[in-house]
């Protein structure tokens, strides 16, 4: 019975020890990973996953307008659902980013999903006519060995991020809040997240404008991820 105890309570502290590893923004067991960059210049990447979606239209006019290239992370299927949305992007002049094809949790997944997840969004990036560096981002940053293990093999760090003032569900209901948590805690070399490209998420778009014009007014200036990744 003592012995089933121990062997208990060491699968539970494994389990638990992978569960951190798997949503760390600092360590992964292979490659590298990103979560800001390390620069005393005044600049940020602003970053939206998910999409293309119903606001394609909206968000661009907002960039368009305030001068600003971001970094969208697409899914494989929703570039395959909405083609002419995506196209948008890349004729903006926007860097796009690999969001997995799903959008399933890449942990304990077998080797040739994560592979084929990745492929397969990689090829409907390029469909959608982007020809730059494709980075990558992890659905919901989690990850854990064969993730890794692949983007390190293909020589592409994971794309994380240290500002997400969506994960406050007090934060993610007003737009003001969201803009006023960003410029309170803005750092150079920051990577900031927002989700933009559903109408649930309609508080961060209307963030998007005044955040822009806040973080300017403080004198930074607005990178893609493969421009921010040139300062570490």
């Amino acid at each position: 019975m003592k012995k089933i105890l121990i062997v208990l309570l060491v699968l539970i502290t494994v389990s638990y020890s992978l569960f951190q590893v798997s949503k760390s923004r600092s360590f992964q067991f292979f490659g590298g990973i990103v979560e800001k960059v390390e620069t005393e210049e005044k600049v940020v990447a602003l970053t939206f996953d998910d999409g293309p979606g119903v606001h394609t239209d909206e968000i661009l006019s907002i960039l368009e307008k305030e001068e600003v290239k971001a970094t969208f992370y697409l899914t494989g299927r929703e570039i395959e659902e909405h083609m002419e949305d995506a196209k948008k992007l890349v004729q903006a002049g926007h860097e796009i980013g690999n969001h997995t094809y799903s959008h399933k949790r890449m942990v304990l997944k077998s080797p040739s999903f994560i592979k084929n997840e990745i492929e397969s969004t990689d090829e409907s990036i390029r469909k959608a006519g982007y020809e730059g560096e494709i980075t990558f981002r992890p659905p919901y940053g989690k990850k854990l060995l064969f993730l890794p293990y692949y983007l390190n093999k293909h020589d592409r760090p994971t794309i994380l991020w240290n500002m997400e003032p969506e994960t406050d569900p007090d934060i993610a209901d007003d737009s003001n809040k969201i803009t006023n948590d960003i410029v309170s805690r803005i750092e150079p070399g920051s990577i900031i997240l927002l989700h933009v490209m559903y109408e649930s998420r309609k508080e961060s778009l209307n963030s998007v404008a005044s955040t822009i014009e806040a973080l300017k007014k403080k004198g930074y200036t607005f990178v893609t991820v493969s421009e921010l990744l040139q300062y570490e």
